[in-house]
Parts: C-alpha cells; structure tokens; sequence
C-alpha cells in the first residue's frame, strides 16, 4: 500500500514538474529579451580618458543617466545611486586642486551616446581610477 502510494506521489510531482517548465521557460525567455534590449540601450557616456578635474563632472553624468534611464525604484539601482551620490565617492573621485579647472568639462548631453554595456564599463573604469591615484600617492611617499 505504501509502495503504491509513493508511486502515485511520484507521478504526481513530476507531472507538476512538467507542467511549470513551460512557465519557467518562458519567463526565462523573457529575461533574455529584456537584458538584450537593456544591452542595445543607447546612454550618454562619458570618454575614457577622463581629465584629472573633469571627474566629478563625468561621475553627474553618469549618476544623471542612471536615473534617467533606470530610476532608483529597484534595491540595487537605489544602492548604487546612493553610493555614487555619497560624500565619500565624490570625494575620493576629487582630483582637482582649483574650483575654477571644472569648466574645460563636457556637459554629459555632449557626450557620445554608448551602449549600456560601455557605459557600464566606464564607470567601473572612472571608479577603479580611485585606487590607481591612490597607489601612485602611497609609492610617491605622500
């Protein structure tokens, strides 16, 4: 009786295994298409190089576009923007000795529109600026 039981389970889990993939498939489908469509979006973005005083101006753009593309309504999207807009990485991003050096900046509408991939993949790159500025310091002995 047991047995029969167990089997009678069985077939009854694995038919509801089968009817959820399906469902599962096509939500991962779904994703896909998303995160493609998210990949071609077109966002204005800062150059590579990147002047000394022109940083903090680049770190708005990118905060700016952030918002404007993606909003801070997600955990993540809001812990990121939070932690661009923090004292901390606006500090540590300012190379500029003089207030006035600023306006030889690019406004972030002048800037070239990337896709998101080379967006994201600059601001990683102006935010590890941070620890090959503060390596060269530490080797100059200051």
């Amino acid at each position: 009786m047991k047995l029969i039981v167990f089997c009678l389970f069985t077939i009854y889990c694995c038919s509801l295994v089968k009817a959820s993939y399906p469902m599962e498939r096509k939500k991962l489908q779904e994703v896909l298409r998303e995160l493609k469509m998210l990949k071609q979006l077109m966002m204005n973005t800062p150059p590579k190089d990147i002047e000394d005083c022109c940083c903090l101006t680049a770190l708005t753009c990118f905060r700016e576009t952030l918002l404007q593309h993606f909003g801070i309504s997600g955990k993540y999207q809001k812990k990121l923007y939070k932690s661009l807009n923090h004292t901390l990485t606006i500090s540590g991003l300012n190379f500029c000795n003089t207030e006035t050096s600023t306006t030889n900046c690019s406004t972030c509408h002048s800037h070239p529109k990337e896709k998101a991939s080379e967006f994201f993949n600059r601001l990683e790159s102006l935010v590890q600026r941070v620890r090959c500025v503060d390596m060269k310091l530490r080797s100059a002995g200051r």
